[in-house]
Parts: structure tokens; sequence; C-alpha cells
């Protein structure tokens, strides 16, 4: 399993080394976007709609929009300090807190924590004082250059570190348009409910919930494929020196046409006006 972040957790005087690794993945099936004419991936570029050109990786710097189009431009320098000044603090445990007291709503992400080198006991011992004990414990860390808040808890005897929302983090319910107040309820028809409820009610097991539509789009996909409903992206044609060559003898030979001057035609009086004056010389002589 892939390490993501080393480092050290701590409460009171007590440090323990640990690695941490994603506890989930995202299965979800993911489509490519084809040109329909020739079924080629679609490019997506970076490009600048003032210069009208494409940008460069090394063209690119990172900055706040604190106003309509007003930034505040931060180097790579600036967030590395920054960045290495928060990392190198020790993920502390503040508080220790019961789980049911956290809302759902607050949780985001979970990662599994396993001991770095000669952090076993110190891990064994944590992890014994929050079974026994029934807390979980409130922490800060930094993952991926953001502060988190998170909360270190037991999942099937290893220790799992689940980062929750800041509170401005979570939007106020009272922005949610058109939810009902208190609204009048005939008590048969909450009985109703409530029976219905009894009936559905089981105990938890993830292993019975599965991904429909995910399952149905991989089984349509394969289908396809057994088919022979395939397709193959064409490959730009690359031009070979032959034409290389005529199309810059034909290039040439526009230029040529274009920056060749214009001869001027000679009209028939100035032909005239030659001709008598040839005569009368002849004639004098």
């Amino acid at each position: 399993m892939h390490t993501m972040w080393k480092g050290t957790i701590s409460f009171g005087l007590v440090n323990i080394p640990v690695k941490m690794h994603a506890a989930t993945e995202n299965k979800d099936v993911k489509l490519r976007q084809l040109h329909k004419e020739c079924q080629t991936p679609i490019k997506y570029q970076r490009t600048c709609p003032n210069c009208d050109r494409d940008v460069e990786s090394d063209e690119i710097v990172k900055a706040y929009e604190y106003a309509k189009n007003k930034f505040v431009v931060l180097d790579d320098e600036e967030l590395a300090n920054l960045k290495k000044e928060q990392e190198d603090k020790a993920v502390e445990i503040v508080d220790f807190v019961k789980l049911d007291e956290i809302d759902p709503i607050y949780f985001e992400k979970s990662y599994y924590l396993s001991p770095g080198d000669g952090g076993g006991k110190a891990y064994g011992l944590l992890r014994s004082a929050l079974n026994e004990t029934g807390k979980i414990g409130v922490a800060k860390m930094i993952i991926r250059s953001k502060e988190q808040l998170a909360v270190i808890r037991i999942y099937q005897n290893t220790l799992v570190v689940e980062t929750i929302h800041y509170p401005d983090e979570v939007r106020a319910v009272q922005d949610v348009p058109n939810v009902p107040e208190e609204t009048e309820t005939a008590k048969k028809e909450i009985d109703t409910a409530k029976m219905l409820i009894e009936q559905l009610t089981t105990e938890f097991d993830p292993e019975k919930y599965k991904d429909d539509y995910r399952t149905a789009l991989l089984e349509l996909i394969e289908a396809k494929k057994n088919q022979d409903e395939v397709t193959t992206a064409k490959e730009k044609p690359k031009p070979d020196n032959v034409t290389n060559l005529m199309d810059a003898l034909e290039q040439s030979l526009d230029r040529a046409k274009k920056d060749k001057p214009k001869t001027k035609k000679k009209t028939a009086s100035s032909g005239k006006k030659k001709t008598a004056s040839s005569s009368k010389k002849k004639t004098g002589s």
C-alpha cells in the first residue's frame, strides 16, 4: 500500500512515528471524450486569452483573486517555505471527544495509519487507550498543502485519520431554499411511516450495497467489446520528404508569381508615334 505521508502523531509526551495510506479509492468509470469525426481523443490546452497563445508550465504562476480581476501573486519559494514550516510540526492531538458528538456532515476522507520505524509500541498504546475509553482524538495536520482538521479513531484494529471540515466550510442550513417549517401530519400517517421504518430496519452490512450504475456500465462496455463495437483513434498522417519538397516547390512558385513585376503593355498610339518619327528621319536623310 502506497505511503502518502510520513510524520509523527503526539499526545502529551507520547510521540508515534506513523505512515499514512489512502483508505478509500474512487472506482468511477472514467470516459474519454473523442472527436466524433475521427475518433481521436480531445486535448485540452492551457491558453492565455489575452496573448491568444498556448502557455507553457514555466510561464504559469499562482495567485489569489481577492477581487474581480485583482490578484496577489505568490511565488513557488514563498509557498514552499510556508508548506515546510507547517509540515515540520508534529500532528498533535489537542482534544479527545466521543465519535457520536461529531455530525457526519463534517467528515471528508479516510486514511489508514501504520506505525513507522520503532513506533509499534506507542501505536499499540494509543489504540488501546482509544478502545478502552471509547474516545477519538481531534488533531491538526498538513495534507497536500492544506491544514486539515482531523480525528484519529480505530477501525478494525487499525488507527484511522479522518479529515473533517472546519465549521466555516460547512454551509449554513438556513441558506437551503424551500425547507418547510413544522408541518401538521396526521398521527395515522406517522404511525404508518414508523411501521415501514421498523420493517426495513436491519444491521448495517456494507457488503450488501453495490454500485448498480457502475456495474451496468462496465457490463455494457464489455458487451460492446465482445461484439467488436470498438474504434481506434486515427493517427495524424506524417508528411514524407516528397510531399514536403512538392509543397516547398509549389509555395516557391506561387511566391515567385506574386513577386514578379508586371510588364507594361505597349499601346497602339505609342507604336504609331515611334513609326512616324522613324519615317521622318528616313525622309530627312
